[in-house]
């Protein structure tokens, strides 16, 4: 009876542990090929493959292995280390949507196609060390959005521009002749901006000049003739992009793309110094503003405020002789005025003595003195 009560007891328990355990077979099927002188990727396999481990064969990754590739979908791990691959071709992983590890290292890879991860959304960890890479393009892992962690160990790789890795968090790339010249600089300010961890970076060292062998890449010091031939470089780049947007609207989506592709990205530093003109431009035009309102508004003011001009004191002296009464309105009005316009209507006078004739002298007085 109590065995009965405790089995009752534990039931919906043991049902649960033993659905996980089936869940888990269903969701993850594994192949393990290794060591099998394979030359081809069996097309035999599960459709339901999930992890695949096709590494130590002969596997080139020719078109036939890009074909079979594409029935398994449902990869999210692939290991093809220690093969004959020499070209990763455009595609080639296409089909693996939900791929999330990725491992190459080990074969005698030297030509890595642009389009070569497309399609390859969800992949978080890449390996392509131990290979004969000689340069990337940057825009050959525009497609890894969510890449974590690339590993470039022992290749042939001199010079490397910045990636546009916005999730990515490791980057391995030790033991390759990098020449710390200027084409390098780039590649520096993004590893010491970013929040990339540089693995093995006291032995990521610097293979050319000489003077420089004995520091990391991340640190090696630059001329200042570096330093301005990069800032020059990021103006040139903004001024093609903005040329380019600009013809946006008479080219195709294609030719945009093709022109972009052209040029190398731009790393951070480009949105600081648009940010810096953007910001001393508009702190001139508040300065320029601040300057000169004032004298704008004075100007307004004394808009209405002038000297008469000849033909306006003519015809003033003019209506003064026909309406006398109209002076006495004046001198009652504003005294400093009249004294302005009767010195204006003297200086036109043509038989003036250059005496100055003052009006407000009483006649009567004159002839008495007299």
């Amino acid at each position: 009876m109590r065995v009965t009560c405790l089995m009752t007891l534990f039931w919906p328990f043991s049902t649960l542990l033993l659905f996980d355990k089936s869940q888990a077979s269903e969701t993850e099927v594994k192949y393990n090929f290794t060591g099998r002188n394979y030359s081809l990727i069996p097309e035999d396999i599960s459709n339901n493959v999930t992890i695949l481990d096709l590494s130590y064969n002969q596997i080139t990754l020719n078109a036939s292995d890009i074909r079979v590739l594409q029935m398994y979908s449902l990869l999210t791990e692939l290991y093809l280390m220690e093969n004959n691959i020499t070209v990763i071709y455009n595609n080639s992983f296409s089909n693996l949507s939900n791929l999330q590890i990725l491992n190459i290292c080990g074969n005698a890879i030297s030509v890595i196609e642009q389009g070569s991860f497309v399609g390859l959304n969800e992949v978080k960890e890449l390996y392509l060390c131990q290979n004969k890479i000689l340069q990337l393009n940057p825009n050959t892992f525009v497609p890894l959005n969510n890449l974590k962690v690339l590993n470039l160990q022992g290749n042939l790789i001199s010079h490397f521009a910045a990636p546009q890795l916005f999730h990515l968090e490791l980057l391995t790339l030790d033991g390759n002749p990098w020449n710390c010249t200027c084409s390098l600089l780039e590649l520096q300010n993004w590893l010491n901006k970013s929040h990339v961890t540089l693995e093995n970076e006291s032995i990521t060292m610097c293979s050319y000049p000489d003077d420089l062998k004995h520091y990391s890449i991340k640190s090696a010091p630059f001329s200042t003739e570096c330093h301005s031939k990069f800032i020059s470089t990021i103006t040139e780049d903004l001024y093609i992009d903005f040329q380019s947007i600009g013809n946006s609207t008479s080219n195709s989506p294609l030719n945009n793309l093709t022109k972009k592709s052209e040029h190398e990205p731009l790393g951070k530093s480009w949105a600081l110094l648009v940010g810096v003109v953007i910001t001393v431009l508009i702190t001139s035009l508040l300065i320029f503003i601040a300057i000169k309102c004032p004298v704008w508004y004075n100007i307004l003011l004394s808009y209405n405020h002038h000297r008469l001009e000849e033909h306006e004191a003519e015809i003033y002296e003019t209506d003064l002789t026909r309406n006398p009464s109209s002076l006495s309105q004046i001198t009652d009005t504003n005294s400093e005025d009249t004294t302005v316009i009767f010195e204006q209507l003297h200086s036109f006078v043509v038989d003036d003595d250059g005496f100055i004739e003052d009006r407000y002298i009483d006649i009567n007085e004159v002839h008495e003195e007299k």
